[in-house]
């Protein structure tokens, strides 16, 4: 069931729950992938739990339906961490998704110490046929935190480092900025939990929070009932 939204732009989806959820990212990759508008398929993934079951019900379902040669995987934030640490998102992507589903075409893994050079590789690309995004409790997205001076980032910036100026997600980060975001041509946030609820509901109510800011060619909500809460099913 979908609704439309003035604020901001685009549509919500409300799933029964984060299984539905993962189902339902797994067949917007996979009906995007068909549709692409070239031969390359270009992807900027995410993290954290709910990217992690999108990813592995996406390599099921398209572990063998795709083929991931023509794919192109970049990153659409990272923590300043190591490879492979815990928290890094580039650990995530790998084991859910990469490890899964044969080789893809490329995989481009951000490096806070040169952001620089991430910033051209993202310049050289056209455009991104999907960006995956997710929204923690305070309305950030990707490492877009509010009232951060990243938000802010001039339409020519499309990477940067980032802290939380709140202090409530710790690391150094790095991420795309919105001036960035906005070269996709399909955006899909995933929302799930109880914890969401309440930015949910924020974000559907018009308030500037990072995730509200979001623009691109389309724009998808996936959300779960917990998160979406009593908002499910409204119109604004």
């Amino acid at each position: 069931m979908a609704r439309a939204l003035t604020a901001p732009p685009g549509t919500v989806q409300v799933e029964v729950d984060l299984d539905t959820l993962a189902e339902a990212f797994a067949r917007v990759f996979v009906e995007s992938f068909h549709a692409r508008p070239g031969p390359r398929f270009v992807f900027v993934a995410s993290g954290g739990p709910t990217a992690r079951r999108c990813y592995e019900r996406l390599s099921e379902v398209g572990g063998t339906a795709l083929d991931w040669s023509a794919v192109d995987v970049y990153m659409g934030d990272e923590r300043c961490v190591p490879p492979d640490d815990p928290d890094a998102n580039q650990r995530l992507v790998r084991e859910a998704l990469l490890d899964r589903v044969p080789p893809v075409g490329s995989f481009h893994p951000m490096s806070c110490e040169d952001p620089d050079a991430y910033e051209q590789e993202v310049r050289e690309t056209a455009a991104f046929d999907v960006v995956h995004l997710g929204m923690g409790p305070d309305g950030h997205t990707a490492s877009l935190f509010p009232d951060a001076p990243t938000l802010e980032a001039p339409p020519e910036r499309l990477v940067v480092l980032s802290r939380d100026p709140h202090e409530r997600n710790p690391h150094t980060r790095m991420s795309l900025t919105l001036p960035a975001l906005a070269r996709a041509r399909l955006v899909v946030f995933t929302v799930s939990g109880e914890s969401k609820r309440e930015a949910f509901a924020a974000v559907s109510s018009g308030e500037d929070l990072p995730a509200a800011r979001v623009r691109a060619e389309r724009v998808l909500w996936l959300v779960d009932r917990d998160a979406a809460g009593s908002a499910r099913g409204a119109r604004r």
